[in-house]
């Protein structure tokens, strides 16, 4: 089955719209990724200030690949070869976890 990453990036209150546009403007940087099934980002509605990035792999190999691949390389280069940005983000850590079962809604 698939692997499910979440990545829960602690986000203070004024960097909030930034990371929002960040991704807005992400131009489906991993829907063209061998293996990948899904992404979400969920923002935070009270008691937190943690977002959480929301992605799921067909197999922990695809999502290694993308990581030292196209995330790498979108992370250490801003648009057009500009300077990469000051990150939205005061902290992050990455969750894993193995679809053990899945269901949607009935047809």
């Amino acid at each position: 089955m698939s692997v499910v990453k979440i990545n829960v990036l602690t986000v203070p209150a004024e960097q909030r719209e930034v990371l929002e546009q960040r991704f807005a403007s992400r131009a489906g940087a991993v829907e063209n990724s061998d293996g990948f099934e899904w992404f979400e980002l969920l923002r935070p509605v009270e008691g937190t200030d943690q977002y959480l990035v929301y992605t799921r792999w067909r197999s922990e190999e695809d999502f290694k690949a993308w990581m030292e691949g196209p995330m790498k390389a979108a992370h250490q280069n801003g648009p057009s070869g500009e300077a990469p940005k000051r990150p939205a983000a005061s902290g992050s850590t990455l969750w894993s976890f193995e679809v053990v079962q899945s269901a949607g809604p009935k047809a």
